[in-house]
Parts: C-alpha cells; structure tokens; sequence
C-alpha cells in the first residue's frame, strides 16, 4: 500500500472548446516557421514540392510527419534544410515563395489542432509535496525514456511519500489546476505544448513561487518557437549529443557545496547520450549540480560539429525564475539510467528542494 502519495493518470473533465489561441496561429508561412505548419498545408507543401523536390522525394517518413508527435514539430524548413542537403539558394526561393501565401482559417484550425484546452481534474492530495508529472509531447517521443523515468518517479514518490499525478493535457496549465501543486515535472517533453494563455498561466505561477523540474529531452529540441523557454527557463539551447558512437561512458564530476549534491559521490561514471549547449547556462545564472568531464569522452563527432564546450560542461543546474525554483537534468536517455542509484538520488533532491525550499529564489527579479 502507498501512503500519502496519489500515483495515477489525470482524467479530463468536460470536452473542451477548440484551441484558438495556439503559438503560430496567424505566423506567415516560412523557411523559419514550423516545419508542421508548412506540411499541412497542401499550398505550402506544393511550393516545396516545385522548388526542392529531389529532397521532398527523399525524405523520411517520420521526419515529415503531420500527425504528432512528430520531428516536423521541432524543426523549420531553415534546420531541416541543413539534414537535407539543400542548398541556402534553394532554401532562400522556397521561403519566398511560402511568404506570398495567405495563411488562411483552414491553416489556423490545422496549427491548433496539436494543442489541447482539456483540463484534468484530480483527487484530492494530502501530501506535503504534491507533483504534477506532465508528459504531453507533440515533437520527438522517445518512449522508452518517457516510460522509464515515468516508472522511476512513481518509485520516489512511494518511497518518499509525495503526492505524484500524471497528464498529458495541457490544459492543466490554468491559475486554478496549477496552485494545486509545488512542482511540475516536465517528462522529456518535446515541442510546443502549450498555448499563449497556458504559457502565461505557466509563467505566472512560477514567477509567483511555484517550481519547475525538466528532464533530458525538456531542453533537446533543434527549434524552438518559444524563445522564453529555453533562454530563460532552461538557460541554455540544445546544441546535440554526439551520434558516432551515440552513448559513451563519461565521468560526472558533483559541485560539492551545491544543496542538491546531498548523498552523492564526488564523482562517478556511467554510459549516456551526452548533451552539449550553445551557451553555458551559467551565463543566465545558473547554479551548475553536475559538471561533464569532456576528457572522459568523444564530444567532437565529425557528424554532428559544436558539441565541444570546454573544461565547464554543466550537466544539471538549478536557477530562479522570479520566486520560482528551477531545476533541470540532461542525463536520461538510457532507459537503465532511472534505475541509476546516483541519479535518482540527484532527481529526489532535485524535487524535494524544488518543492519546499521557498527561500532559495527570495527575491530574484528575472
């Protein structure tokens, strides 16, 4: 028997209204737009058909894919472009032609169509720390990592006795639905999820006191089309993880004196799709918990260049947006990874502090 902790999948209320206020409604058609958004407009998609269409022909299916989640949904023309092999010529003509196009009722319907307004209800919770795990995805779904560390925070929080929900609507994102909850737990999250009146209500909450934990694939997207997350919230921008091998063992060094290294070793090792940033997330005042020995592995992959950020390779960070705590994790592609003793240990520190340690972020003023 779990005491004290609600393990268990939000069911929506009501149907809702269809979404009408989704990021990109009325966005003009372009080389920098959604890459989803061009495919499902058979305009849009004709233009590239006519301007590229040895590329169009060899395309993968899931890469362009209209039905989330989907890659589509996490790259513009402009990044699909560049794995393409088209040329910036033929790029810059198609962006043209796709900037003449109206964008019509029918596009916008299409566009918010991925997004959702359903709002979850949940049972009453009497823990201390109470967890919302949002797991909605709309661009790559890994879903052996989505179901391990799935499984993992259900086992923190039995062991722990925290009040733990799952959803994957974004409509839980309401002023009302989000005072229920100390922290929201983003579960390798990819591409748009929210729409405009959802990130607001995200933004305040956390500016306000509330709390945010991300996990690996929360900050792995090529694209993003909403600057605010991963400039400010996450600190940094996906820069790609080497692909030749894949996964390499790696040593993890611990920041001593940061709060959230409780209980770990000054070091260990273990074997992981390592993430590499644009910028050090200490440039938007990071706290690094965990740095990545890059002597220790092969970041510099001829097939995937810019993943070599020096002897400071933050790996885990927390951060303050406002009064809210921030915390986010890159390891956790490996599904065995949520079994990783240090690991979990890192994540249960991570939530614990996140939900209850209201002075770490008094009066931050980002």
């Amino acid at each position: 028997m779990i005491a004290a902790a609600t393990l268990a999948m939000a069911t929506p209320a009501l149907a809702a209204a269809p979404v009408t206020d989704c990021p990109n409604r009325d966005t003009p058609f372009s080389a920098s737009a959604p890459l989803i958004d061009v495919l499902t407009s058979d305009r849009a998609r004709a233009v590239l058909n006519q301007i590229m269409p040895n590329e169009m022909a060899k395309v993968p299916p899931f890469f362009f894919g209209t039905q989330v989640p989907t890659f589509s949904a996490i790259l513009s023309l402009n990044e699909a472009g560049s794995f393409l092999g088209s040329s910036p010529d033929k790029i810059a003509a198609a962006d043209a032609a796709l900037r003449a196009l109206p964008v019509t009722d029918a596009d916008r319907t299409a566009r918010c169509a991925r997004f959702d307004n359903d709002v979850p209800t949940f049972a009453r919770m009497k823990s201390k720390v109470k967890v919302l795990v949002f797991e909605k995805i709309n661009g790559f779904k890994d879903t052996p990592s989505v179901d391990a560390a799935h499984a993992a925070l259900q086992a923190m929080a039995a062991r722990k006795r925290w009040a733990l929900q799952f959803t994957d609507k974004g409509g839980a994102f309401n002023p009302q639905t989000l005072k229920q909850f100390d922290v929201v737990l983003w579960n390798n999250n990819s591409g748009d999820v929210l729409t405009l009146a959802q990130r607001a209500a995200f933004q305040s909450w956390l500016k306000a006191g509330g709390a945010f934990v991300g996990i690996h694939g929360a900050a792995g997207d090529p694209v993003y089309f909403w600057d605010w997350y991963p400039d400010k919230l996450i600190g940094a921008r996906f820069a790609g993880h080497p692909r030749d091998p894949q996964f390499q063992e790696a040593r993890v060094a611990v920041i001593a004196d940061h709060p959230l290294a409780k209980g770990l070793p000054a070091q260990w090792r273990m074997t992981e799709e390592w993430y590499s940033f644009k910028s050090n997330p200490r440039l938007a005042g990071a706290k690094p918990v965990l740095l990545l020995d890059e002597s220790t592995y092969r970041p510099n992959d001829p097939k995937a260049p810019g993943l070599v950020m020096g002897d400071d390779h933050p790996l885990a960070w927390t951060n303050c947006m406002g009064k809210g705590r921030v915390f986010y994790s890159a390891i956790g592609h490996r599904p065995e990874n949520y079994t990783e003793p240090n690991h979990v240990r890192l994540l249960e520190n991570a939530i614990g502090w996140a939900a209850t340690d209201r002075k770490a972020c008094p009066a931050a003023a980002r």
